[in-house]
């Protein structure tokens, strides 16, 4: 599993924490910034990190900015790609057993480090369900 990780700088400190995490527990993961609380445009790191999702055959995403809003949004532009803000657990799995999501995206300002970790975990550990969540993914995929 290859995980893709990018955000703006309301996000970096909560994406130093994942990925320091997600490396302990010896997941393959590359960071594709941002590397300082400078301030940058995170359409710029949603970018990045959908094309290494739908391009370079990485697993998945997650993209943090400071609620994961705006991230969201700006991934979701992104054919192929079906982000989701999550802000529980349950919103981690639900993302994953019900809709396929590729992309995860937290809130560094409104998650806290313990939260987004277990988030994080539950997000990579939970199957897509298919069956009847296939239909509708299918329906939502070729939405213009």
């Amino acid at each position: 599993m290859k995980i893709a990780l990018g955000c703006d700088h309301g996000g970096y400190e909560l994406k130093e924490i994942v990925k320091a995490n997600l490396l302990n527990r010896k997941y393959a993961v590359e960071d594709f910034g941002c590397y300082s609380l400078e301030s940058v445009d995170y359409p710029d790191y949603a970018k990045i990190v959908t094309s290494a999702v739908i391009n370079e055959n990485y697993t998945y995403g997650i993209l943090i900015c400071g609620t994961g809003i705006g991230i969201s949004i700006a991934a979701n532009k992104v054919t192929g790609i079906r982000a989701a803000l999550c802000t529980s657990t349950i919103m981690g799995k639900m993302s994953r057993e019900h809709n396929d999501a590729n992309i995860l995206c937290l809130g560094g300002r409104t998650t806290s480090p313990e939260l987004a970790i277990e988030i994080v975990q539950t997000f990579l550990d939970t199957p897509f369900e298919g069956g009847r969540h296939q239909k509708r993914l299918d329906k939502f995929q070729s939405i213009n």
